[in-house]
């Protein structure tokens, strides 16, 4: 495991804080915060544009919350090492908005529940692609399943895994919000290295 730098760090403190919030005014924080369709929810929240970030720092219960932040330490922390605070901060702030939209537009369409959306696993599902592109063939130990799988394996696999749990339906979890924060991060990757469907540039790792 790799030391947690600053950026993780605060992330890390700040989602814990805030979900001490949630348990003693959840209703008002996710009412304001959480992600909400565009027409109005079940609950009771509505929409408003800064929750396309903000939704982010929320989680549902303390096994989603530390799930997200051990996901948090072990891919950012390498991460944010290598790029630096500011290129680090851009990459998740863009996988947690691509999250958001794609969650938003599959709602729109009726393909999932109606009520808020919340977790950083659309940031954290962006790490991973990163990390996939990044070291492709560096061995990963996940704990579900606990076998040993190159990191390129384990994104196919993960994405593969989200991709069939989102087709079958809602269950509670933002299956489409995983999907579109990987998409976001390959997104970043493919500008930061100049390839298609952006214009040459200077590439960077």
């Amino acid at each position: 495991m790799p030391q947690i730098p600053p950026v993780t760090k605060a992330l890390m403190l700040i989602c814990t804080a805030l979900f001490c919030v949630q348990l003693l005014f959840g209703f008002w924080v996710e009412a304001l915060f959480a992600l909400w369709p565009l027409g109005g929810g079940l609950g009771g929240g509505s929409f408003m544009p800064w929750q396309l970030i903000t939704y982010a720092f929320l989680h549902g219960s303390m096994g989603h919350l530390f799930f997200n932040m051990l996901g948090l330490w072990m891919f950012g922390s390498e991460l944010e090492s290598i790029w630096g605070r500011q290129r680090y901060l851009q990459f998740l702030g863009a996988s947690a908005l691509a999250g958001g939209v794609i969650q938003l537009i599959v709602v729109s369409l009726g393909a999932s529940g109606g009520g808020p959306t919340l977790g950083a696993s659309g940031a954290l599902f962006g790490l991973l692609m990163a990390f996939g592109m990044m070291f492709p063939d560096r061995t990963i130990m996940p704990l579900f399943p606990p076998i040993p799988m190159k990191a390129k394996i384990f994104v196919m696999v993960f994405g593969g895994i989200e991709l069939l749990f989102g087709l079958m339906g809602s269950n509670g979890v933002a299956h489409f919000a995983h999907l579109g924060g990987m998409l976001g991060g390959w997104l970043m990757m493919r500008y930061w290295r100049g390839l298609p469907p952006f214009p040459p540039r200077q590439r960077r790792r």
